[in-house]
């Protein structure tokens, strides 16, 4: 009885070329480690491999449609951190309201069709120059790749260590994580205490006609000498910049030369706060200029 089923299954998958020729599409139905290797012909001896055969299938039949998805060309770093990076949902007065994929909450048609909104952070980090670290995005980025912005940019994760509210505590750890992943800056060169949130502004902007941004985004300085060792996936340049050498980047920017773009979320904060921000940092007066308070909503 078992060999009659597992035979007559087998020829039904045959007829409906359900095994392909080739098996570099389905690595879970013909995988090299044990625990998950099995073949046509162990349909046959094994029949408990059908009790599993259904959960395999739905997987390799995600990777497969993943694979032929409109987002196929999407650099396997960004698509990895679009999938399983759950970024925090919140409404417009900073309550977390739930979580979802990064993806979801980059997709301009979840955010205009479910207003979702999700809490991210701004780090701006001076040197003892009171110049200010610039991050060129890389290429892979899935929202605007190749622009020029503040140091660092992300999302705390919906994780316990940082969904904790008090002092922003969870923003500035997931500053702390970031820095690291993006610019290969150690912990230890960055402690969280040494992060002083400024403000907290909300925006929203398209990159292009499938992504963009919808942010609750907590503005963090902080004052550290440190060594920069940028990760390719994340960072295609980064310079530091006075005062004037920005304001030049802006005037490039407004006038299209070289190619030059900025965030929308860096320009905002320039055009609204930074430059008088920047005049407490060379004064040491920066603890003063925070307004945690206040959203500023801004277009």
């Amino acid at each position: 009885m078992t060999l009659t089923t597992g035979a007559g299954l087998l020829n039904t998958a045959a007829r409906l070329s359900f095994f392909p020729k080739s098996h570099h599409h389905y690595p879970l139905l013909f995988s090299n480690s044990p625990s998950l290797r099995f073949s046509p012909t162990s349909l046959i001896s094994s029949p408990t491999s059908f009790a599993s055969l259904p959960a395999r299938l739905s997987l390799s039949f995600h990777a497969s449609t993943m694979a032929d998805a409109p987002d196929a060309g999407m650099d396997a770093v960004q698509r990895r951190l679009m999938f399983e990076d759950e970024c925090i949902l919140v409404d417009e007065n900073d309550r977390v309201v739930g979580h979802d994929t990064k993806y979801n909450c980059h997709l301009m048609e979840k955010i205009e069709s479910e207003n979702l909104l999700h809490r991210a952070f701004s780090v701006f980090l001076f040197n003892s120059k009171n110049e200010l670290l610039l991050q060129q995005r890389s290429a892979t980025k899935v929202t605007f790749p190749l622009v020029w912005t503040n140091t660092c940019c992300s999302h705390p994760l919906y994780r316990e260590s940082e969904l904790i509210d008090e002092n922003s505590l969870g923003v500035r750890n997931a500053a702390q994580r970031k820095l690291l992943d993006e610019l290969g800056i150690p912990a230890e060169d960055v402690p969280v205490d040494e992060f002083t949130p400024l403000g907290r502004i909300l925006y929203k902007a398209p990159s292009d006609g499938k992504w963009g941004e919808h942010e609750l985004d907590y503005l963090l300085f902080t004052i550290r000498d440190i060594n920069v060792h940028p990760n390719p996936d994340e960072v295609a340049d980064i310079k530091y910049v006075n005062q004037e050498q920005l304001k030049e980047l802006l005037r490039k920017a407004d006038a299209g030369e070289e190619g030059l773009k900025l965030s929308p979320w860096f320009r905002l904060v320039v055009d609204n706060f930074l430059f008088k921000w920047w005049d407490n940092v060379e004064k040491g007066t920066i603890k003063e200029a925070a307004d945690m308070k206040t959203i500023h909503r801004l277009t």
